[in-house]
């Protein structure tokens, strides 16, 4: 008998959306005129509608105790699921079945009354997941200890700071104990502090205690982390559900590889091709923080000689440079090739987790003559996999991830 706390079946939400015509520029008396006539003719503007599937013919079962992480493009459906989850908004087709009280995180500040103080909050927030007033009570100082909104505790929740509501929203969603904890990427208005606070707090709701967590995040290493089960939506749809590096993987895998082409050239070497790449070869945008990066270069021969010298250098999100390597064309190839073919590998887990692009030349030894120049090329994104820094999302590591080596002297 399946244990399943939440059953989803046939779920979609529609909304209908209105289209106003509008006309071309024309003069104000043209205006006047014809809203004159208009009032004369009853005359009306036409609008058109048109039906929005945000969600439509959802289904998947999540058992009790999983911690879930939703993942997908912006527009694919993920805030209107949790919602929906949530009863906070009612579907168009379908059904949802909930076994246990839901707690939900959705927006700053949802379920709080902004006239009441955050202690009355607490009490409302707890009565509406049926709690008695005893239950809260024994929760109340923990709930107010993990927020760190003490001082302010009497004073009207319309006066808090966004990071204030959320950590007093996220406490009480997470300290009252729901068997379903639903969670949107609202803790990033948090600092980095409590987010770590907070994702270690959802790691021992769903780990230790048992009770059902879903998640939605754009950290691909949190849910990893965080989550056993992981669903991936597209365009309203359930594109894929499974373990959360493989559907990660899938997440990641159909974006376009940007690549840089020229078929010739008059210098002596010149690139002909230039893309980044797995290791099996093919062409890749996305990489895990600890998989090896390839930069496979198609160089085109029209002069060999035994000074020449390819540069590469990787660049930041802010295209400030990371690293420069030179080396040598002589050992890749010989006297009458016309083109060769090279890979530049980046060890796996030596950079950071961000977006990153190259520099690539092709020149003399000594620098005196420069063949071929791109200045800035392949953007490639890092990901966290899932790496022991998941959790501290938003903190500054650096870049160059050290493999460090330790030794005791005395």
């Amino acid at each position: 008998m399946s244990d399943a706390i939440i059953k989803v079946s046939g779920l979609g939400k529609k909304y209908i959306i209105s289209h106003q015509g509008r006309e071309p520029y024309v003069a104000l008396r043209d205006v006047l005129s014809k809203k004159a006539k208009s009032l004369l003719n009853s005359e009306r503007s036409v609008v058109t509608k048109e039906e929005f599937w945000a969600l439509k013919d959802i289904n998947f079962e999540i058992q009790s105790g999983e911690a879930v992480g939703i993942i997908g493009r912006n527009g694919a459906g993920k805030s209107t699921l949790l919602k929906l989850l949530s009863r906070i908004t009612e579907p168009s087709t379908g059904k949802i079945e909930l076994s246990g009280r839901i707690a939900s995180l959705l927006e700053v500040g949802t379920g709080f009354h902004p006239e009441l103080t955050g202690r009355e909050n607490v009490f409302l927030n707890g009565a509406i997941l049926g709690m008695g007033r005893a239950e809260i009570r024994n929760k109340f100082d923990e709930i107010v200890d993990f927020a760190g909104v003490e001082k302010f505790l009497d004073t009207p929740v319309k006066r808090y700071s966004s990071g204030m509501y959320v950590r007093l929203a996220f406490s009480v969603a997470a300290h009252l104990e729901p068997e379903i904890l639903v969670v949107d990427e609202v803790l990033s208005v948090g600092d980095s502090e409590f987010q770590r606070k907070c994702l270690g707090k959802m790691d021992d709701v769903s780990k230790k205690q048992g009770r059902t967590v879903l998640f939605v995040s754009h950290n691909m290493g949190t849910i990893m982390q965080l989550c056993n089960q992981c669903i991936l939506l597209k365009s309203g749809g359930v594109e894929d559900i499974g373990e959360p590096s493989r559907i990660v993987e899938e997440y990641y895998k159909n974006e376009k590889t940007e690549s840089y082409h020229k078929e010739h050239s008059d210098a002596d070497i010149f690139v002909k091709q230039v893309f980044p790449c797995d290791k099996s070869g093919n062409p890749s945008i996305n990489f895990a923080h600890l998989e090896d990066i390839r930069l496979r270069m198609v160089i085109g021969v029209n002069k060999y000689a035994d000074h020449q010298n390819i540069g590469v250098c990787l660049l930041r999100q802010d295209k400030k440079r990371v690293f420069t390597v030179n080396k040598s064309l002589q050992p890749f190839y010989k006297n009458g090739d016309k083109e060769i073919v090279v890979d530049f590998i980046i060890e796996g887990g030596l950079i950071a987790p961000m977006d990153y692009s190259f520099l690539l030349a092709l020149n003399t030894k000594t620098g005196q003559i420069t063949y071929d120049w791109l200045a800035d090329v392949c953007p490639i994104k890092v990901y966290d996999d899932g790496t022991d820094f998941s959790f501290t999302e938003g903190s500054d590591y650096g870049v160059i991830i050290l493999k460090d080596k330790w030794e005791r002297i005395k």
